[in-house]
């Protein structure tokens, strides 16, 4: 995807570019550029790549995700915000946000599954699974290493589904467009595996109590050997 890559040298250069007396919207644009940039360059940090040359596509194919991702949202976003201002009947203009929002709902599947695409002609599935943790702030992880230190007796049928749910909120938390909907997505799939667990015959609020206090327990077990 060349206009892709070619699209990213100007992002990683463009920050440079920026007058000596930017206006506000530039300044804005700047300040993207510049957190993009340094979030795409911490998650290829963390990938092991020792060719230059593929660190920098890498780098370059995170950078455009992000910026196209935020195309899409600005966009869906200015069209509800226009639908809704509208002053046409409610039926109507909850039919357009639905129109809206279903059109690039689409529009962010196909990016999605590009993104995948591209990563994969440059990266191991290893690696890629590190690119997803590092877009959602390694919360799988954290998440499912949680819940097996709450749950010691969990099965390994039950360990299986709560990683496959978590998997599963990571893809769309991958797409989300702030940190709070990126939580919210595992917020979400959160709440299916409690109730799964529930159902399962674990009392989650029990558990979790006892958690914390084991946790509490090991911390002062540590600080007590320092």
């Amino acid at each position: 995807m060349k206009s892709a890559f070619l699209f990213g040298i100007i992002i990683f250069f463009s920050a440079g570019c920026v007058s000596a007396q930017p206006s506000q919207s530039e300044t804005k644009e700047a300040e993207y550029i510049r957190t993009i940039n340094s979030r795409a360059q911490k998650i290829t940090a963390t990938l092991n790549i020792t060719d230059s040359t593929v660190s920098y596509r890498v780098q370059t194919i995170i950078v455009n995700q992000y910026r196209h991702l935020n195309d899409l949202h600005t966009s869906r976003d200015e069209q509800v915000k226009a639908a809704k201002s509208s002053g046409e009947d409610k039926q109507v203009i909850d039919a357009k946000v639905k129109s809206i929002q279903g059109e690039a709902a689409n529009k962010i599947t196909l990016l999605h599954q590009d993104y995948i695409g591209q990563l994969s002609s440059q990266l191991s599935k290893d690696q890629i699974e590190k690119v997803k943790d590092g877009m959602t702030y390694n919360v799988v992880n954290i998440t499912y290493s949680g819940y097996l230190d709450m749950l010691p007796n969990l099965t390994s049928e039950q360990k299986a589904q709560i990683m496959t749910w978590l998997i599963e909120a990571r893809e769309h938390a991958m797409d989300a467009e702030s940190s709070e909907k990126k939580h919210g997505w595992f917020g979400k799939y959160k709440g299916r595996i409690n109730n799964y667990l529930s159902a399962a015959g674990y009392d989650l609020k029990k558990e979790g109590e006892a958690w914390q206090q084991r946790i509490k327990e090991r911390e002062l077990k540590k600080n007590a050997t320092k």
